[in-house]
């Protein structure tokens, strides 16, 4: 597992741009019997009958940040860490999932087993899990429940905030800097800004709190000795399951004092019962059942799911990536316990 993972590392999988992963990937699957399927650069291998059952990690990363010591794309290992781009993020739960899927597969499921390596998770693309989901329901029928590969920490994530992105529109009137003249956009926003910077919602979730939401880009004026008569200004909102992403639009278009619009509705927030099979085979197993407040493939999807993989999030997306290769084999231990004649309908 860790020789695969360092030959991942040592290909550039930038979100978007991940055919040289995906060919490599495709190859290793088939050098290994495992008959993958591509459908763009994203994977998947079925085996078994009855009700399917996905498994997913995702094989883009994100680009390299400017704090890197050490070259993203050359995999070290010092100590017991595996270093490179993608190492925690998403790499390890990729070849845990590999793994635990071959040692499931040798031997019978009340289930079909599903592998799905995606794409673009880390730009949210539309060229991603939707479309290879498609294809794998078509063939294998729907998708019944699910687990998401990702650095958890080896925790069982039962619920994740889901995600909208909003451009905001204050308009005002132009005029010259110099003179009284004009409604200046930069100061009719600011109520609207601080609208969202203290706007509450009643519904809280016990594991995922509050809705929370961030002004975190703005945009005004032409010159500066032009009042500006348009500023602009985005908006971050994290849902917390308890409203959808259409739910949380309508009562912000129908309050905040500025022009809403959003880029999309489509990421939603994720919950799975506490009854679920899933969830309770999870729990014989001792693992802590947490939130989340990251974003995963699981917001494209609308079947029951967990979230769970070696690293640990917050290290995610930093420079000097690395994940503890002992993580890697617990993962797929704990793969193999969860799934192992799992039986659901």
């Amino acid at each position: 597992m860790t020789d695969l993972l360092q030959r991942m590392i040592a290909i550039p999988s930038l979100s978007r741009d991940e055919k040289a992963v995906a060919d490599f990937l495709e190859g290793w699957l088939a050098d290994r019997g495992l008959q993958p399927h591509r459908c763009g650069n994203n994977l998947w291998c079925a085996a078994g009958s009855g009700p399917a059952i996905l498994m997913d990690a995702h094989i883009d990363t994100v680009k390299p940040v400017a704090g890197w010591t050490r070259d993203p794309f050359t995999p070290s290992v010092e100590d017991g860490r595996l270093y490179g781009l993608g190492s925690n993020d998403d790499g390890a739960s990729v070849v845990a999932l590999i793994e635990a899927y071959r040692q499931l597969i040798a031997r019978p499921q009340p289930y079909t087993l599903v592998l799905s390596l995606s794409a673009e998770e880390e730009s949210s693309g539309r060229n991603g899990l939707e479309v290879s989901l498609a294809e794998i329901e078509a063939t294998c029928g729907p998708i019944v429940c699910g687990v998401f590969g990702e650095p958890t920490s080896l925790e069982m994530v039962v619920a994740e905030k889901g995600l909208m992105v909003l451009d905001c529109t204050v308009t005002g009137v132009a005029g010259h800097a110099a003179r009284e003249g004009g409604v200046n956009a930069i100061y009719q926003a600011l109520p609207a800004i601080e609208w969202f910077r203290n706007k509450r919602f009643g519904k809280v979730s016990e594991l995922l709190g509050p809705v929370k939401m961030t002004v975190t880009q703005i945009g005004a004026g032409t010159q500066h000795n032009v009042i500006p008569d348009l500023c602009t200004f985005v908006v971050d909102i994290r849902s917390n399951g308890l409203y959808t992403n259409e739910e949380l639009l309508a009562l912000i278009q129908a309050e905040a004092p500025c022009e809403v619009k959003a880029r999309s509705t489509r990421l939603c927030g994720s919950s799975i019962g506490k009854d679920h099979p899933l969830v309770q085979r999870g729990l014989s197993l001792g693992l802590s059942a947490v939130g989340s407040p990251t974003l995963s493939n699981q917001a494209l999807v609308r079947f029951p799911s967990v979230k769970l993989g070696p690293g640990d999030s917050p290290r995610s997306h930093t420079a000097d990536e690395y994940v503890d290769i002992d993580d890697i084999g617990r993962a797929v231990d704990i793969y193999v316990s969860l799934l192992d004649q799992l039986v659901v309908t």
